[in-house]
């Protein structure tokens, strides 16, 4: 397995939190072992632990927090075929060695490294089955758009891992609308749901549309372009100043200035940018999307995965 890195055994790839111990090749080698992993997960396994590192990311607060939030990554490029990640029907489910394998071996770095232990390092209130395993792939080969590593500024020839501060998926379920507008208007209206973090009370961080085919391909098929969508998104994702006021973490905003919270018809966005409304294709047929809430004060944080020569 580590030999699978292509890097001494020794080198510190990250600092884990809350327990802030080294994950090392050779550690995140152990862990990769006892969740069913092989040699070359490894490239991957090491990007992810890179990304959930860097700054931005947060990870101490998403280890430590009461908020049900998972690491989970997103994998997109060449890799996918390489690894056999599953990236069709049932992309964020079981029954692939490898997206398990994967998901399960970042898991198990977080807790035996990073000493994210539920009711010791770990204070979420009731966690989530994504604190198992939480890894999915892109499904290039359906997307009518530019594949989401591109999108983050990478070659389309790279392969990367995304993580997210993600909840477990919930369902956009559609079976009625046949244009761009309808369709993104079920999605931003499950956008909305007031319990999440991003909703109106943190919403410095980001979050993940994850379109079944069916649904990208109904919205694209009106013309619009990734980044139309993150606008499109962004504007209609809101709630009413007034509505916030009585619910959830209102005591906990973080309103963009342009927001004014003594009008109670004003509205408030779930994050400060389009750009941070991230746009994916999995999945298989079905006219089923989902949308991935996140812990809300977490950056998604993209690395290139180093596969080594062989």
């Amino acid at each position: 397995m580590v030999a699978g890195s292509g890097r001494p055994r020794h080198e510190v790839i990250g600092v884990i939190p809350p327990r802030w111990a080294e994950a090392t090749v050779e550690n995140i080698a152990i862990n990769a072992v006892m969740a069913g992993g092989v040699p070359a997960h490894m490239p991957l396994l090491i990007a992810a632990v890179q990304a959930a590192c860097d700054s931005a990311f947060g990870l101490y607060s998403v280890q430590a927090t009461t908020h049900p939030c998972a690491v989970m990554m997103l994998v997109s490029g060449p890799v996918v075929g390489e690894l056999g990640l599953n990236f069709a029907h049932g992309s964020f489910g079981p029954g692939f060695r490898a997206n398990a394998a994967a998901g399960r071996a970042l898991r198990l770095v977080l807790i035996n490294v990073g000493g994210a232990v539920p009711g010791q390092g770990d204070q979420s209130t009731h966690g989530s089955p994504a604190k198992f395993s939480y890894c999915v792939a892109e499904n290039e080969a359906a997307t009518p758009w530019e594949p989401f590593r591109v999108t983050r500024g990478f070659a389309a020839a790279d392969s990367t891992v995304t993580v997210f501060s993600g909840e477990g998926p919930h369902n956009v379920n559609d079976h009625v609308c046949t244009s761009a507008e309808t369709t993104l208007a079920v999605v931003a209206d499950t956008m909305t749901t007031i319990g999440h973090n991003n909703a109106g009370s943190v919403i410095r961080g980001d979050v993940l549309v994850a379109f079944g085919p069916e649904h990208a391909h109904t919205v694209a098929s009106g013309g619009l372009s990734k980044r139309d969508v993150q606008q499109w998104l962004f504007e209609r994702a809101r709630n009413r100043v007034g509505l916030l006021k009585l619910r959830a973490m209102y005591k906990a905003g973080n309103w963009p200035d342009w927001v004014n919270a003594a009008d109670d018809e004003a509205l408030c966005p779930i994050v400060g940018q389009p750009e941070d409304i991230h746009i994916v294709v999995t999945g298989g047929p079905g006219k089923h999307s989902a949308f991935v809430p996140t812990f809300g004060t977490s950056k998604s944080v993209t690395r290139k995965i180093e596969i080594p020569h062989r």
